[in-house]
């Protein structure tokens, strides 16, 4: 599909028409069934015009931001969540969690903090649940 600009030469107005392809309108020109929407006149020319091209790199890039968004607002709901309810053990969340599971610690709070995916995978052949990894955003990161 094209668009072209037409105006008129008798009545002078323009208006816009959409083709199938620029042969398209020279053929429907050739036979005489362009108008005027004005005055019906068929001295109607196109006219040069710029051509409105839309971007599809531009659009996905968009939606792909306004997605990305969307997952960094809610890690970050998860993370005041977490902080604000479990207590951060940092390095030593493999003994903090096999601790709690064995009932060596007196601890009763909920636990976060680093483990190596080994280290994860291990816990879990132990048989401790509720161990998940989740992707953590630092404050300040973009």
């Amino acid at each position: 599909m094209i668009k072209y600009k037409l105006s008129c030469k008798k009545c002078k107005n323009s208006f816009d028409s959409w083709f199938a392809s620029s042969k398209e309108y020279d053929k429907l020109k050739r036979l005489k069934h362009i108008n005027c929407l004005h005055c019906s006149s068929l001295k109607v020319e196109k006219s040069l015009m710029a051509p409105n091209v839309v971007s599809l790199k531009k659009i996905k890039t968009s939606s792909d931001e306004k997605k990305l968004l969307k997952i960094k607002k809610k890690i970050t709901e998860y993370q005041k969540f977490i902080k604000k309810n479990f207590e951060y053990v940092g390095e030593n969340f493999v003994y903090e969690a096999r601790s709690i599971h064995y009932n060596n610690s007196k601890k009763s709070k909920n636990i976060y903090g680093n483990a190596t995916p080994e280290e994860v995978a291990e816990l879990k052949e132990e048989g401790i649940d509720g161990i998940e990894t989740i992707p953590w955003i630092k404050e300040g990161d973009n």
